[in-house]
Order: structure tokens, then C-alpha cells, then sequence
């Protein structure tokens, strides 16, 4: 099931409603309703936690700083009449379900995936009696508070909806929802994660998958292995320092955020070899097409105990440091070749009696066993489950970004699962060639992936119905070999949102429909900042349909 949307009576459902992602239940009319100068928001949640008041302070901070003129031609000016006489809602009463317990909305945020609760219910009478909003939990009040700013548009002073009454049963389909970011080829600053956060909050993604270290650099300001930012980071002023860290993490959790790290091992290492060589194979080995996926090479020296215990001592202390329950330890595009080329690797292999996978496998288990001793359950991309036969706990989350085809054979595998395929939400695919001196123009992962492609995405396809509870949910990726804060919003937005509408509300929609809400949330973001890019020309954005090829 996708999502029920009912009408109390006829409304064109893509002249008005700026909703993303749709919620799963929906009943709107065509009364319209305004919000008195006097509005407020009232919560009745004993001690409520302050991150719930931030929040409802946010949200009425949104309604009054926003702005944004209803999508229409006029842009409202033809709701004037139906305004002036229209009844005025006073307050909207926020509540927590009889029973439910309180936590914050960043602890909500940081439970185990697959134990959070994000489902409200959100009724708007058309009379002007109050407003209700109640959940479970206060991270389902922060998705209702969210919907319920969707919901309103100024004319002429006056915030109002034309749709009331409104009614919403809403949850996700899918725990996450998230956008990964590569902060190792390009820097990113914490304004800009920030603002990636609160755009993100915005469409209710749950997840931040931080790649934050990579062969290039290594950025984090680990305690009791800062030497790696101080020789890895590309300068001192592109550090993230554990505060930056704590900031970061505190400001997702409160915008019910979770923040999973990823320290890619054991290739994709090569600047540790700035601080310690004696633990990378291969470092900077030329030509670097026959160590690395891309350059520079170099990787972790697996098969030496030294190497081991270094890299699971680091992920302790980066554990640490995330209060999410999830680490990621990466296990992507492992190169033998550099092994096979390296003395010290060969020398280890010969004195334990084992081959490169038995090594990995001793690697593995004790870099893991690290993670899963500070609490935490680790997460790996797909060739640790499909390309090497090594041990791995049963918890273990693999995501999924060759192809989307791979999904199934890791379902059936047993392990659960999340999307990022490189066919539907590969942010930086179409950009051409950034490998210099080549012979064609396109990158490996081109064409573009333009957001009808991720809006076709069907989570479930290929996978046995006894296995589609594996499935946790998807994420759009943005690697950054061609990204930096310069292009950061325009690359990524308004396009990540359809993976968060798939996500939640469940594949099938109907794009044609959807374009009038995504141009919605894109001016909605441009309102409050964040640079998403024009989809159409506003002509078109105006007149929903319009622009269709059969129009």
C-alpha cells in the first residue's frame, strides 16, 4: 500500500497541495481556513523535553518567516474572496498518547532502526475549533509539526489553507530514510551539513550517513588518534573536531537525525599512510589504476596483527564519539592486486599459513568485534556479503550500491538491507569525466539520475515476500569527487526528496502528480535558504500540467 488520499469534496489535488512526502492517509476538503494573529501552539506533554520545544518554536517560526505564495497563477490572489470570510484557526494542541513515554525527540531519533516510532495523526477542523496533533512519541509530534507547516500559504498577510478540513494518519513505510554525504574528496563545513540537515528534516529523512574519511583525506579529529586529521585533513581550517562532531550530531537528533559514521576499510585508506605508513599497502603506487578504484591507492595491511588491532582500536574511539547505534566500516572495492604486489601483506599471509580472504575474515571479526563491544551494530556495503566469504554477525545492515539487481541476492543471504543503488540514487552520475587525460567524457555511473528515475524505485522488487522485512529502507548518496559546498544544495536538491517520499509513503507513485508538490518543497527550501534548483520553467511551476507532453 502506498498512500489513501480522500476528498470531502472536489479539490484538484495538483493545483494545491504541497505535501512531501504524502502522507499514507489523507482526507482534505475545500473550505478554506485561516490561522488567527493570535495563533499558538499548545503542548500538553509532561516535562517536555527541551528539544520538543525547539521544536515547536521552529515551526512557528516557519509559518510566520516562510512566506511562500500558494503555486497558482496569482499566486493567491484569487483565494483572496474565500479569506476574507474564511473562519480562523487559534491553536493547534500537541499531545502524546496516553501511556506513551517520554523521551526526547533526539533520543526517539537514535533508538534502534527498526524500534522507532514516527507515526501521528493530524486533524485541522474547517470551523476554526483547535487544531489536534498526537503520537506516540515525541519524534512522531516532530513529523506531524513538520506536515503541519506543509500545509500553509500567505496572501496578503494572511496564512491560510484552502484544503480544510484536513485529516492525516500518517507513518513510514520504510525506518530509513536517509542521504549519504562524502565530506573526504571535498570538505564540507559544518554550516553546510547543517543546513543538509535541516533540509532534510524537512522531508523527514531519518538517516545522515556520513562518509567522512576516504583515501584522499581524513578530516574527523578522532581522541587518541588525532594524528591522522593533523597529517590526513587537506588543511588545518577543514578539520571536524570532536565539538564539530557533538555539534553536528545534537543538531540531526533534535531534527530527529540519525547520524551514521562511516570510516571505510580496509581499502580506501590511503592518507592514514601520511601518519603511519607501516600500516598501508601500496600508498600512492603508480600507475594507480592497478591498486585503486581511483587514485590515490592504498589499504590497510589486513593481514598484520599490528594493522588490525590499530583500526579496531580506531573504531572504538570513533564509536565513541556517535551516539548512533549504527558504524559503518565501509568493505568496498578491496584491490587484491595491491595485496598480492605488497611485501609486508605477503609476509604476514606466509608466517599465519593464510590466504587474503582468511585475513579479511580475521579483520573483519576483530574490527567488528570492536564496534559491536561499544554497542554498536555494524554496517558494511554489499561486496563484504556477495564478493567475500567471511564471518559476519547476523545484525550486520548492508547497503546496496552497484546495482539495484544486487538487492535480492543479499536478501536471500539473510541480511537486512539498505538501498543506494547507483542506477537510481547516484546524486553525483551525469556530471562527465573527472579522471584527467581519458579517452571519453562520460563517468562509469553516467547518465544523470534525474528524480523521476528515483521516483520509479521499488524497494521491493526481486525480493520473496518472506524476505521483504530485511529491507530497512534506501538513501540517496552524494559522492564529491565534482561536489563542494559551492554546488552542495543545487546537486542535491530538491532530488534527494524522492527517495524520501518512496520511503516513506511506499513506491508507485505517480510522478505527473508528484511534480506539483516536489516544486512546492523546492520553493518551500528556497524560502528558508537552502538553494534546491528550479525543475521546470515558473510558467509551468504555476500551472500544474500544464507543461505535460500531452497537454
Amino acid at each position: 500500500m502506498r498512500f489513501v488520499v480522500a476528498f470531502l469534496a472536489f479539490a484538484p489535488l495538483g493545483e494545491v497541495f504541497g505535501l512531501w512526502p504524502i502522507p499514507r492517509s489523507l482526507q482534505i476538503g475545500t473550505t478554506a481556513l485561516k490561522l488567527a494573529p493570535n495563533f499558538d501552539i499548545h503542548v500538553n506533554v509532561q516535562h517536555a523535553p527541551s528539544d520538543l520545544s525547539d521544536a515547536v518554536s521552529r515551526t512557528k517560526s516557519h509559518l510566520k518567516n516562510d512566506k511562500l505564495g500558494r503555486l497558482v497563477v496569482g499566486r493567491g490572489s484569487l483565494d483572496s474572496p474565500a479569506i476574507q470570510h474564511a473562519k480562523s484557526l487559534a491553536s493547534l494542541k500537541v499531545s502524546l498518547s496516553k501511556g506513551a513515554t517520554v523521551r526526547s525527540i533526539t533520543e526517539e531519533a537514535r533508538l534502534d532502526i527498526e524500534t522507532r516510532s514516527e507515526g501521528y495523526s493530524l486533524t485541522i477542523p474547517a470551523d476554526g475549533s483547535a487544531a489536534i496533533l498526537s503520537a506516540n512519541s515525541t519524534l512522531g509530534l516532530y513529523r506531524g509539526l513538520t506536515t503541519f507547516e506543509q500545509l500553509w500559504y500567505q496572501w496578503s498577510g494572511n496564512l491560510y489553507t484552502i484544503e480544510a478540513p484536513i485529516t492525516i494518519t500518517d507513518s513510514p513505510a520504510y525506518p530509513w530514510r536517509g542521504f549519504m554525504l562524502d565530506t573526504s574528496r571535498n570538505f564540507f563545513p559544518v554550516s553546510d551539513i547543517k543546513r543538509t540537515l535541516d533540509a532534510m528534516s524537512m522531508v523527514k529523512m531519518s538517516q545522515f550517513h556520513w562518509h567522512v574519511s576516504d583515501s584522499q583525506s581524513f578530516p574527523l579529529e578522532v581522541p587518541g588518534y588525532m594524528e591522522l586529521a593533523s597529517k590526513g585533513a587537506y588543511d588545518p581550517s577543514m578539520i571536524y573536531s570532536p565539538s564539530d562532531v557533538k555539534d553536528i550530531v545534537d543538531y540531526a537528533g533534535a531534527r530527529g537525525i540519525d547520524v551514521v559514521a562511516e570510516i571505510d576499510t580496509p581499502g580506501h585508506t590511503s592518507i592514514i599512510s601520511a601518519a603511519h605508513p607501516e600500516h598501508i599497502a601500496c600508498p600512492v603506487a603508480t600507475p594507480w589504476s592497478d591498486f585503486a578504484a581511483e587514485p590515490p591507492s592504498g589499504q590497510l595491511r589486513l593481514a598484520s596483527a599490528s594493522t588490525t588491532n590499530f583500526t579496531a582500536g580506531l573504531f572504538s574511539a570513533v564509536a565513541k564519539m556517535f551516539p548512533s547505534t549504527i558504524l559503518s566500516t565501509g568493505g568496498d572495492e578491496v584491490n587484491a592486486n595491491c595485496y598480492e604486489q605488497d611485501v609486508e601483506t605477503q609476509a604476514d599471509l606466509k608466517a599465519a599459513g593464510r590466504t587474503i580472504e582468511q585475513a579479511l575474515d580475521v579483520f573483519t571479526q576483530k574490527t567488528h568485534g570492536a564496534i559491536i563491544a561499544e554497542g554498536k551494530t555494524p554496517a558494511v556495503w554489499e561486496e563484504m556479503v556477495l564478493d567475500h566469504n567471511i564471518t559476519l554477525s547476523n545484525n550486520t545492515i548492508v547497503l546496496v550500491w552497484i546495482s539495484s539487481a544486487n538487492a535480492a541476492a543479499v536478501a536471500k543471504k539473510n541480511f537486512r538491507l539498505v538501498h543506494g543503488p547507483s542506477d537510481y540514487f547516484y546524486l553525483d552520475c551525469g556530471a562527465g569525466e573527472w579522471i584527467g587525460k581519458t579517452a571519453g567524457s562520460n563517468s562509469w555511473c553516467d547518465p544523470f539520475k534525474s528524480w523521476q528515475k528515483a521516483y520509479t524505485f521499488n524497494p521491493q522488487a526481486n525480493i520473496s515476500e518472506s524476505q521483504a522485512h530485511l529491507v530497512l529502507g534506501g538513501e540517496q548518496l552524494l559522492w564529491a569527487e565534482q561536489s563542494g559546498p559551492e554546488n552542495l544544495d543545487s546537486i542535491v536538491w530538491p532530488r534527494a526528496a524522492t527517495s524520501a517520499e518512496v520511503f516513506w509513503s511506499g513506491p508507485g507513485g505517480n510522478a505527473s502528480e508528484a511534480l506539483s508538490r516536489l516544486h512546492d518543497v523546492a520553493f518551500r527550501m528556497r524560502q528558508r535558504g537552502i538553494r534546491a534548483i528550479q525543475l521546470q520553467p515558473m510558467w509551468c511551476a504555476l500551472r500544474p500540467g500544464a507543461c505535460n507532453i500531452d497537454s
